[in-house]
């Protein structure tokens, strides 16, 4: 069936209710890379429970709560094959920081939009969690469903924006592991293309895809400790396209300018956001994530 664009935004948010430990938190972290140097001090504030460092894209498998595109397909009005499907990108908003353990949020999802971009359709997904002391997060997930355009609507708005001037103020790699899918859908996002190699040749992949969720909580970390001091804390919004896919076993290029890169203002110590542009090395610098903005205090 196809997507019921006009039933997906009539539908009443829906609720639910997550909780999350330290061990969740951790099991996220491992997905993401972190623990490498496993001694490494800066490295035990994403593994050790005492003391334990939340990265703020954890928000987005906290408590599994549909991650990725699933959480999107379970949606009124959608109906689709998950082999059409791709994660597009990615925004967050934080309230607060978030903590290590939570017994109790409540979830209120909804489709916002539903735009027509002639060859396929875009579904934007809304999802709000607060716990007993308010507000935690937003986060708004962009879902790319090929075949499912031209159905009428408008394009929607565009999240282009203009590449970041000059040279980047620093670049570091990352390498991904060829465990890194397998290890990562242990906190909840279990859409076959990141395991399966049928399943991802039915989707026109040659083999397993890495998540873009990955790379997203990859690339957080990496902004975190290079130019925030490590301090989680200081993140108070993060958005990325997922301009292009990564395998596992290859390495991820991270670009970063601070202070907006357009103006060359600003430094490792300002609030304000820093650009981030992240491609693959081992195919000639692939694109990975584009418009990629990390807002910080």
């Amino acid at each position: 069936m196809p997507i019921d664009a006009a039933r997906a935004l009539a539908a009443p948010p829906r609720t639910g209710e997550i909780s999350w430990g330290p061990q969740d938190v951790q099991l996220y972290h491992l997905g993401i890379g972190a623990g490498v140097p496993a001694t490494d001090p800066g490295e035990l504030r994403y593994t050790l429970e005492s003391g334990l460092h939340v990265l703020p894209s954890f928000a987005t498998v906290a408590g599994a709560g549909s991650p990725g595109v699933i959480g999107a397909l379970s949606m009124p009005g959608v109906d689709v094959d998950l082999a059409r499907v791709l994660h597009a990108g990615q925004s967050l908003t934080l309230y607060r920081p978030l903590p290590a353990e939570c017994a109790a949020a409540v979830t209120t999802r909804r489709i916002t939009a539903v735009h027509d971009r002639g060859e396929a359709a875009v579904l934007v997904m809304r999802t709000d969690v607060a716990d007993a002391d308010g507000p935690l997060w937003t986060e708004t997930a962009r879902i790319h469903v090929r075949g499912e355009g031209g159905r009428g609507g408008g394009r929607g708005p565009s999240v282009r924006r203009e590449a970041p001037a000059g040279p980047p103020d620093r670049t570091v790699e990352r390498p991904v592991r060829e465990d890194q899918a397998l290890l990562y859908r242990l906190s909840g996002d279990r859409n076959p293309l990141h395991a399966d190699p049928g399943f991802a040749r039915l989707a026109g992949f040659e083999r397993p895809i890495l998540h873009g969720l990955c790379t997203y909580g990859m690339t957080l970390k990496a902004v975190v400790d290079t130019l925030l001091g490590g301090d989680v804390t200081r993140v108070r919004g993060y958005t990325a396209r997922f301009a292009g896919v990564v395998y596992p076993g290859e390495t991820l290029r991270v670009r970063m300018w601070h202070g907006g890169g357009a103006d060359g203002g600003g430094g490792e110590g300002d609030g304000g956001e820093v650009r981030v542009v992240v491609s693959v090395v081992e195919r000639g610098d692939a694109p990975a994530l584009a418009d990629t903005v990390v807002t910080h205090s």
